[in-house]
C-alpha cells in the first residue's frame, strides 16, 4: 500500500522533519551489511502524485545498480550489493521491469489433506489456548473438519479455517455456560450445521449416471482444484454452436477448435453429414456466474459434442485434461497436482492427462497415484476410446459413397468394356 516514493528513497535532508527511507533505516535496525528484507505484499504498491515506488524499487531489487543505491537523506551511495531481498505478491500483475528483476518461486495453495494436518497439529490447539478451553471440555473429529474446508472455506491457506474454528469453540463456551449439565462439546459430521449453519459451498461431485453429452473436465483454481462438468445438447437448426457459462476468449476459441476437429473428422467418428447440417450444437458450463477460462478443457469439449452427436454415453467417473490441436493432438496443461486431487475427492477412479504431464507425476503423492488410474494420452482418439461406453463406428458421407458408386460403374470389366447398369426405360 506505499504510494510515496520518499518511503523508499528517503526525503531531502532540507525538509522539516526529513528522515532516510525504509531501506537505510532497516540497514541501521539490522547493524549489519548482508542482511535479508522481506517485502510483503509487493503486487499492492501504489503511484500518485508524490512518485512511483515500484520505480524506486528497482534500483534496489537490480543487483547490477544497487551496489550504489542514493538515498535522498544521506546523499551518499550506498552498497546494498550484499542484501538479499525476498518479495511475496498474491499475484504477478505488477509493472514488467520489476518483475524481470525478481526469481519467480510459485508456492501453490494447501491441498486439503494438509490443511486438515495444520488444523490438527497447530489451529484447534491454538484456539483453545485463545478461548480458555480445555482438552476435556472441547474436541472436534477428523471429518468434521474435513466438511469445514470442503463446504465452509474455499481459499488457498487455512485463515477463514482459523476463523470457522475460532466460531465453534466461541459458542462451545456459549453451551458450556448456558446449559447445566453440560461440560463438553464434541464437533462432528452430524452436529456441524447446528453451529456453523448451512454449508456455503457446493463440493465436486461424480456424476449419478453415465449421460449423453455430459464430461468430468478439471479445473485449476487459486483454492486447489475443481472439478467441472461441461454440458453439450443437440437441437434442430442449421449446424451454429452456442457458448454458454461466462467463458473467457481462451476457452471460447477452444470450443471453436473443438468444433472444427469435430467436423473435419465426422465420418471417422460416425457422424452422418445430415447432422452436422440440420443440428445445433449448444455447449454450457455450469455455474454461470463464475468466470472460466483456460485451453485445457479441450478434450473434454471435444468428447461432450462427439458424444452428443453419436449419442453414445461418456462414462461417469471418467475425468480429463489437456488442450487440443485441430490435428487432435492433447497438449500439457498446469495445476496438475490440484486438478487430480480434485479427481480423488470427487471420487472417479480414471483421469486422462497429456502424455507431455508425465514429468508432472513425481511432484503427485502416492495416496493419490494409487487412488486414479492415470491413462497418458497424445491424441484425441485416445480419450474417446477410454471416455466413450461404446466403440464409434465410421460412416461413409453421402458423397463420398457416390463417388464410389461412380467410379465402380466407370471401372472396366474382365472383358475391358466398362460396366454398365441394365434397366428398362419407360
Amino acid at each position: 500500500g506505499v504510494h510515496d516514493e520518499a518511503e523508499i528513497r528517503g526525503h531531502r535532508s532540507t525538509y522539516i522533519g526529513s528522515m532516510p527511507g525504509k531501506i537505510v533505516q532497516g540497514m541501521k535496525k539490522a547493524k549489519s551489511s548482508n542482511p535479508l528484507f522481506l517485502l510483503d505484499e509487493v503486487d499492492k504498491l501504489g503511484s500518485d502524485w508524490r512518485g512511483d515506488p515500484s520505480s524506486a524499487l528497482l534500483e534496489v531489487l537490480d543487483p547490477e545498480q544497487n551496489n550504489t543505491f542514493n538515498d535522498h537523506y544521506l546523499e551518499v551511495d550506498y552498497d546494498l550489493s550484499d542484501v538479499m531481498f525476498v518479495c511475496t505478491a498474491n499475484s504477478l500483475k505488477m509493472p514488467q521491469p520489476l518483475l524481470d528483476r525478481m526469481e519467480i518461486i510459485r508456492l501453490s495453495g494447501y491441498t486439503e489433506d494438509e490443511k486438515i494436518e495444520i488444523a490438527q497439529r497447530h489451529l484447534v490447539a491454538k484456539v483453545m489456548k485463545e478461548h480458555g478451553l480445555k482438552k476435556t471440555e472441547f474436541s472436534i473429529s477428523e471429518d468434521a473438519l474435513r466438511d469445514i474446508v470442503r463446504y465452509y472455506t474455499r481459499e488457498a491457506g487455512v485463515r477463514n479455517l482459523e476463523r470457522d474454528l475460532a466460531n465453534l469453540a466461541r459458542k462451545s463456551i456459549k453451551e458450556i455456560l448456558s446449559k447445566s449439565g453440560t461440560k463438553s462439546i464434541h464437533i462432528t459430521r452430524r452436529n456441524i450445521e447446528k453451529y456453523l449453519g448451512v454449508k456455503k459451498f457446493r463440493f465436486g461431485e461424480v456424476e449419478a449416471e453415465d449421460l449423453v453429452g455430459v464430461t468430468t473436465g478439471l479445473a485449476w483454481t487459486e483454492v486447489g482444484g475443481e472439478l467441472l462438468s461441461i454440458e453439450a445438447v443437440a437441437l434442430p437448426g442449421k449446424g451454429k454452436i452456442t457458448i454458454t457459462g461466462k467463458l473467457g476468449d481462451v476457452m471460447r476459441e477452444s470450443v471453436q477448435a473443438a468444433e472444427s476437429y469435430v467436423k473435419a473428422r465426422a465420418a471417422h467418428f460416425g457422424i452422418a453429414q445430415s447432422m452436422l447440417e440440420k443440428r445445433d450444437i449448444h455447449v454450457h458450463v455450469p455455474e454461470g456466474a463464475t468466470p472460466k477460462d483456460g485451453p485445457s478443457a479441450g478434450v473434454a469439449m471435444v468428447t461432450s459434442i462427439v458424444s452428443v452427436l453419436t449419442g453414445i454415453p461418456i462414462h461417469k467417473d471418467v475425468a480429463m485434461t489437456g488442450e487440443i490441436t485441430l490435428r487432435g493432438r492433447v497438449l500439457p496443461i498446469g495445476g496438475l497436482k490440484e486438478k487430480l486431487l480434485a479427481a480423488l475427492r470427487g471420487g472417479l477412479t480414471t483421469v486422462c492427462i497429456p502424455k507431455e504431464n508425465e514429468r508432472d507425476l513425481a511432484e503427485i503423492p502416492d495416496n493419490v497415484k494409487k487412488g486414479l488410474k492415470i491413462m497418458l494420452i497424445n491424441t484425441v482418439d485416445e480419450v474417446l476410446k477410454v471416455a466413450l461406453t461404446g466403440p464409434l463406428v465410421p460412416v461413409v458421407w453421402e458423397e463420398e459413397a457416390a463417388k464410389a458408386i461412380t467410379s465402380a460403374a466407370a471401372a472396366p470389366n474382365g472383358d475391358g468394356e466398362p460396366t454398365t447398369t441394365k434397366g428398362m426405360r419407360h
